[in-house]
């Protein structure tokens, strides 16, 4: 029993030794003016909010310049990336952050002028959607050890997704009225780039949200609604799930837990309220404006 013990205390040592990440598809990412949150979706419901993780921008991290803390606010976007051991950062008024959850150190920052979406690509590579530059709306890949430097930029209207999906080795970006599939190529050298693979026009103009769903399906979300999009036909279809999809701004389902969460657009173009389906509950922070809400993977 006594080397059972030893054997069982040495494999939990050496799972927290690798910093392995305890979030899970019940804990959500939200993050809406200054202030980021880890929520409990098992154990909230109405303002009764179960938190387990918390970062306010004013307080800094190690490794980010100070003036970042006026740079990231409002937040636009959290998003779990890493086995879910970071949260991307991405701020409309100019910042994109990758944010180390156990020690709360910046990993990468960057100014990028509304920057509404990134995500995480081989070879520690980022990817951003944002809508205004002084080069023009752009998608934008940086290396994360030079923060500085754009590597590679595509004109992309009203950039406001990107998705990378690791099956089909395609980074996905969708921009006001079109949503692009590209391949990455010569990634392991100085000077990577995009091949563009497809341009697809969305049926609901005014992109505002792209998810990946599962291998074969993503969501996108857009003035006019919410529509399923099929990777390999590059077809639109409705999303049934929700019947009214107006104004919605951030969409997410979990096919296996058949689990919605979505956010609307409500106080201008922000909301206080988180919508959730199965089971079905509204979870709302008064004190934060959110946008884009990210469930654990």
């Amino acid at each position: 029993m006594k080397k059972l013990s030893r054997i069982f205390l040495g494999l939990l040592v050496a799972i927290i030794a690798t910093g392995c990440s305890t979030y899970n598809e019940n804990h959500l990412a939200v993050c809406g003016g200054n202030e980021v949150k880890i929520i409990d979706l098992s154990k909230s419901e109405g303002r009764n909010v179960h938190q387990v993780w918390s970062w306010n921008i004013e307080d800094g991290a190690e490794g980010m310049p100070t003036e970042y803390s006026k740079y990231l606010m409002p937040l636009d976007e959290c998003k779990f990336v890493d086995g879910n051991k970071k949260l991307l950062l991405t701020s409309s008024r100019s910042a994109v952050v990758l944010l180390d959850l156990k020690s709360k150190k910046c990993d990468f920052y960057a100014r990028v002028p509304m920057a509404h979406s990134a995500d995480l690509l081989p070879n520690n590579r980022i990817a951003v959607a944002l809508s205004t530059n002084k080069a023009g709306n752009s998608l934008e890949i940086y290396d994360i050890s030079q923060p500085e430097k754009v590597l590679y930029r595509d004109s992309l209207y009203s950039g406001h997704g990107a998705v990378w999906h690791a099956e089909r080795e395609s980074l996905y970006a969708l921009g006001y009225d079109v949503l692009r599939e590209y391949k990455l190529k010569d990634w392991n050298t100085d000077t990577p780039s995009l091949e563009l693979v497809s341009s697809t026009p969305i049926p609901v103009k005014s992109g505002h949200d792209l998810v990946k769903v599962d291998k074969q399906r993503m969501l996108v979300s857009g003035h006019e609604g919410v529509m399923w999009f099929d990777v390999e036909s590059k077809e639109f279809s409705p999303f049934e799930p929700l019947k009214d999809t107006h104004n919605v701004k951030s969409v997410n389902y979990n096919d296996k837990l058949n689990r919605l969460i979505y956010t609307k657009g409500e106080v201008s173009w922000w909301t206080h309220n988180i919508y959730q389906k199965n089971p079905d509950k509204t979870i709302t922070i008064d004190s934060m404006n959110i946008y884009k809400v990210r469930p654990a993977w």
